[in-house]
Order: C-alpha cells, then structure tokens, then sequence
C-alpha cells in the first residue's frame, strides 16, 4: 500500500506490490561465484508478487530484475552489506549471494520469499477477491527482517508524489550509500543504502538537493539515531514493533504498517491514513470512491487477521475508481 498521489503504472505498491519477473529463461551464469543455496517453497511461487513491494520505484539502486526473471536485491545486513540474486526455474529456487552479508541473506531466503506466511488462512468474502486470489496464486508476503530498510523509504513517501519519494531514496542511496558487493545484474551498479551515522552525517543541503523537507529529514535522522533499538523490533511481533517504531516522532500509523508489511510480513497491517487506499478499497468492494478509513476497515472487517493480504488482492484485481487530479501539486524544494 501507499500514501502518495497520481498511481503510474511504473507504482508497485498501488498495483499490489507487483514487478514483472518473467520466467522460463535458462538462468546466466554470474560472472563471479557467490554462496548458493537452493531451496523448494511449498507450492506455487510468484518472485516478482513477493519481492515487489520492496522496489521503490523503477530507478531503485537497490532492486534490479534480469530479463531472465531473477530478481536482485542489496541490502544493509546486521553483519554488513550484501547483494542476494535469487532465480526460480522447475518449481525450485536459488539464491546466490556476495559480501560480509551473504550468509545473512541467504539464511534468511525462505522468509524472504513467504516461507512463514500462511495464504491457506485467507478466505476470500467478495467475489472480487476471490477471483484475484484464484489468478495470483503464487502470492506470499514477504519478511525481510529489516527494520530501517523498509523505515526509511517509507518516511520519504510521506504526504509527497510517488516521483518525489522515488527520486529522494534514488539520490540519497547513490550518493551516501556504498557499492552493492558482487558482480551486479547487467544494466547497472547496485547500491547498498546507508549506515545509520552515513544518514544521521548527510548535511541539510543534501536532503534538500533530494527534495526531501526538513520534517521527513528530521524524522529519519531520529531514527537513526535509536537504529540498534529499531531493529531490534524485527524479531517481535509486528504489533510490539509498530508500537516501537512510533515512538519516534513523526513515525505514525501509516509508516509503522507500510514499513511492517515489509519487514515482518505482517497480514493484518492494513495501511490507514492513505490517500487513495480507502477510495480503492470502497470502490472495489461497495461502489464508494469517497470511502474514508472507516468505511474502508469497515468493508475490510470480515478478513480481520489478514486486511493487509485482502487489500493487496484488491489492489491487484485492477477494480479502481477513475484517477483524479492531485490535490496536493507537486513541489521541488530543491529548486528553493
């Protein structure tokens, strides 16, 4: 899900959290030889619906998918940086990573990919679901287990387009981040986000370059500030942790569940505070655009325990109302 304005087709989340991985392609072999592990999910396996909602955004340095369907990810471990490139061919994965954080990464694949989700608990209650359900089923909701990773990115989307978020994470990754380990997908260098003093050292002028304003920027540098504490919240529940992560000021309802649907892969973390996720949902399921978030939890009742799941699979459905202008214009601080 998402808080920002004007969906465009390149948008992941308003769409479900969907990337086209295409399959069937024999796998290239990798220029250089990282760890491997191979492991079989238990049923049907979508990468491009599972590993989707962690793209932000087609430019993203730290999501990239190969024409070959396998999807690369660089990440900011608890034992340091690493790059997971991870392919499924003849109902099996494999996962090959590089880095200090390779053992991390790939011990935690089977999470990444769904492996503790449970989409045998949901039953569909409107035809509309059901019917997206029964097209998308190699859904699953991934788990990264990474707090700050799915924190920061969510904090710059706050009360902005999608193209000013998307653009702020590109900048500030690139130009603060370090280069992803590894060989890399062909088309470009991956980058690794931050460390938590890389952000908490990035001069004002920088966030403002990025377009990002002084409250998202305050917000992020408080963060990162209590970085040991928050991550610490990905082995709790997704409860506990969104109670935890909105001690930080200017971490609210909607950041707290968009950043655990990522990180903790949580069903039920349906995301309120949106501006176009109760239209949607209203639409789909009662004919409502002007929905508000109470007539959207109120629609979303009957999935009490997998909300988050059930709007995903309206979002994928496609059911949703006429755009409308934005009501906020785009602005460019950097420009200022």
């Amino acid at each position: 899900m998402a808080g920002r304005f004007a969906p465009r087709p390149t948008r992941t989340t308003v769409r479900g959290g969907d990337v086209v991985a295409p399959g069937g392609v024999p796998r290239q072999a990798s220029p250089a030889a990282g760890r491997v592990r191979r492991w079989v999910p238990g049923g049907v396996l979508d990468l491009g619906l599972v590993l989707g909602p962690l793209r932000r955004g087609p430019g993203d340095p730290t999501f990239r998918v190969d024409a070959d369907g396998a999807v690369w990810r660089a990440s900011l471990t608890p034992v340091g940086p690493g790059t997971l490139r991870v392919s499924a061919h003849g109902g099996e994965v494999r996962g090959e990573a590089w880095g200090p954080g390779a053992e991390w990464l790939l011990e935690r694949l089977p999470d990444l990919l769904g492996a503790g989700d449970d989409p045998g608990a949901f039953v569909p209650r409107h035809r509309l679901v059901a019917v997206a359900q029964h097209r998308r089923p190699g859904l699953r909701l991934t788990r990264t287990g990474l707090v700050l990773e799915s924190l920061i990115p969510s904090v710059l989307e706050q009360k902005v387009t999608t193209d000013e978020a998307y653009r702020a994470w590109r900048l500030l990754v690139r130009k603060f981040g370090v280069p992803a380990p590894g060989p890399g997908p062909v088309g470009g260098r991956m980058w690794v986000m931050p460390a938590p003093r890389a952000w908490a050292l990035i001069p004002s002028w920088e966030w403002h370059r990025a377009g990002v304003d002084d409250k998202r920027a305050s917000t992020i540098l408080r963060a990162v500030r209590v970085a040991a504490r928050l991550e610490q919240a990905g082995a709790m529940s997704a409860e506990d942790a969104r109670a935890r992560l909105e001690v930080v000021p200017g971490v609210g309802v909607w950041t707290s569940a968009e950043t655990v649907q990522r990180s903790h892969g949580a069903a039920d973390a349906v995301t309120v505070g949106d501006l176009h996720l109760p239209g949607i949902v209203g639409w789909a399921l009662a004919g409502d655009r002007d929905a508000d978030d109470s007539v959207m939890l109120s629609l979303l009742e009957p999935y009490a325990g997998q909300r988050h799941r059930a709007a995903r699979l309206i979002l994928l459905s496609g059911r949703t109302p006429a755009r409308r202008a934005p009501k906020m214009p785009r602005g460019d601080i950097g420009k200022l």
